[in-house]
């Protein structure tokens, strides 16, 4: 009889530090929603302009989601804590580029290299789960993880919010850095606790106070604070030495002397803060060109529909070249996985039913979820009264809520039912709630009976994420939990972002057919229409009632698609874990 493996304490710390870290750069996408019309005015930008300042959004999106193979990949090879590490640190530094920014190119700038560090956590921490725990107790930590991830959802607008209350829009990423910096801190003593080799157990206090250094100035170049600048003897530190550039400045050219300092100390130190002597034989066994080409394929989806404007259309306006690009680079990196002699995903990884199964069970959950995201809120704005936009605010929160208390109750069923069961069961109480939501009339928010369809189809969303996970980390090997879950991710990232325009073309079209059988304002106004009456205004109303009831009715087919297939493709983990 083979003995259960103990967990450590410092195990279950090191798995929680994962999780809040999860949590934090889940609330980072949604945190600019309170704080966007004060970045945008910072920049020039004014509230009539949206559409330009879509990137500080979709820039973190695409850091979030278009490298995630790539550094899960690393995961496998380089040890879960280092990349933790290495993603927090990325993490603040993206942080302080935002929170220092002086323009629209420095905000996307910070918030492409925040979503870089913040998705780069994901793929460790699901693969971290998977070291610790035997396949038949990974239900529970599994469900955790995917509660803390979309309580960050809910968490965003409000740590946003509570922020605004005593500081500017610029604290929100100051406090972000501090708090990656604190995780990345209690981390680096667990190392050991992830069962990994260490490359190296001694740090370099000097490599890591010149990069801090380094940093630190480039922090004030490009924060500029006012008090510095015009202060009679610290003011001369901004002063350029020629021209009117803040980067030929003598605080500039010493934050180039810090950074060129600390990589001399990285290219000569016997143990460098970063480990690059094994960078050459990482690059060997990661495929970097075909990291690079997934990289860039998933990058053109993400821009394709990320920034799409929904009233207008449901792709980019840059569609024409961006899909081509995209279509090339996906072509280029089957060619690449086939003949690389160490491909990205290892040959045979997604071999087995259940593995590719569940990247496919993904896709569907995240193509209906999207509708619930977008269109809950969508639906709210369009019925309740003008002076209760905070009530239609609050309408998607029941929904979310019940998101972490389906993760954490569907982890721990997971002991109990069978993946493919209670997946399928969770994925059709989706679908039911979505059913209901498609009957709602113009007063149904009205009624606190509505909130049962919200709680139940975010119960059921939540109730999937724990076997969905588990299937596929007991179906792959050890050697690629990492790449293996961040493709996991990548399908439902992507099931969002194609979910959302095939959903919204639908929509549009039963919009359109509703809105031509609308007699003529005149008509319904018995004048010249010039003053629309309320008549008009609810038959318009309507229109936009029976667009959200065709994106429902398609959310709800998408949740039993998502049913049907998690019933056929995903089975319970084997008792043993795969070698």
């Amino acid at each position: 009889m083979t003995s259960t493996p103990t967990i450590r304490p410092a195990s279950k710390v090191l798995l929680g530090l994962a999780a809040v870290a999860i949590s934090f750069a889940a609330a980072d996408t949604y945190v600019v929603v309170l704080a966007l019309p004060k970045m945008m005015s910072t920049v020039g930008l004014d509230l009539n302009e949206l559409q330009r300042a879509a990137p500080i959004v979709s820039g973190f999106l695409l850091g979030y989601v278009a490298v995630l193979p790539l550094i899960g990949r690393i995961s496998d090879l380089r040890g879960r804590v280092p990349v933790l590490l290495g993603s927090l640190a990325i993490f603040a530094v993206g942080s302080i580029v935002t929170a220092a920014a002086f323009n629209l190119e420095t905000i996307v700038a910070g918030r492409l290299i925040q979503g870089i560090g913040g998705g780069g956590l994901i793929p460790p921490t699901l693969a971290l789960v998977a070291d610790l725990w035997p396949p038949h107790k990974r239900g529970l930590p599994l469900g955790v993880v995917g509660a803390v991830q979309e309580l960050g959802s809910v968490l965003g607008p409000l740590y946003g919010a509570a922020v605004l209350a005593f500081g500017d829009w610029r604290t929100i990423f100051w406090l972000n850095c501090a708090i990656g910096l604190v995780l990345a801190a209690a981390m680096l003593p667990l190392r050991d606790a992830a069962r990994q080799k260490v490359t190296s157990d001694r740090a370099d206090w000097i490599g890591g106070a010149l990069g801090a250094l380094a940093l630190a100035g480039l922090a004030l170049v490009m924060a500029a604070p006012t008090r510095l600048v015009q202060d009679v003897e610290i003011g001369r530190a901004y002063l350029p030495v020629t021209g009117d550039s803040r980067w030929l400045t003598p605080l500039a050219l010493l934050t180039f002397a810090l950074s060129a300092l600390f990589l001399v100390r990285i290219l000569t130190a016997r143990h460098p803060l970063l480990a690059w002597r094994t960078w050459p034989a990482l690059a060997r066994e990661t495929d970097v060109w075909g990291g690079l080409l997934l990289t860039l394929g998933l990058g053109a989806v993400i821009l394709t529909f990320a920034s799409a404007d929904p009233e207008s259309g449901t792709v980019s306006p840059d569609a024409p070249w961006l899909v081509p690009i995209a279509v090339v680079a996906f072509v280029g990196f089957a060619i690449r996985q086939r003949r690389a002699p160490r491909p990205l995903v290892p040959r045979g990884a997604l071999a087995d039913r259940a593995a590719w199964g569940s990247l496919v069970v993904s896709f569907f959950i995240g193509a209906a979820l999207i509708a619930a995201l977008v269109d809950i809120p969508f639906f709210a704005r369009l019925t309740v009264d003008r002076d209760s936009q905070l009530d239609a605010a609050l309408v998607l929160v029941r929904f979310l809520v019940a998101l972490p208390v389906g993760a954490v109750l569907g982890g721990w069923l997971l002991r109990r039912v069978p993946a493919n069961v209670l997946t399928c069961i969770a994925m059709l109480m989706s679908a039911v709630a979505f059913w209901h939501m498609s009957t709602w009339g113009p007063t149904s928010l009205d009624h606190q009976v509505e909130t049962l369809s919200l709680v139940l189809g975010g119960l059921g969303f939540g109730l999937a994420i724990a076997p969905v996970n588990s299937v596929l980390l007991g179906h792959t090997a050890d050697a690629v939990h990492g790449i293996t879950s961040a493709l996991l991710i990548v399908a439902r990232m992507v099931g969002m972002l194609l979910g959302i325009s095939a959903l919204t073309t639908i929509g549009l079209q039963a919009f359109y057919r509703a809105s031509d059988r609308i007699p003529p304002a005149s008509t319904l106004c018995g004048g010249t229409g010039n003053d629309l009456c309320q008549a008009y205004k609810d038959a318009l109303r309507d229109a936009g009632i029976t667009q959200l009831h065709a994106v429902f009715v398609g959310a709800a087919v998408a949740a039993v698609i998502a049913a049907v297939l998690g019933l056929v493709l995903l089975r319970s983990p084997s008792e043993q874990p795969l070698e």
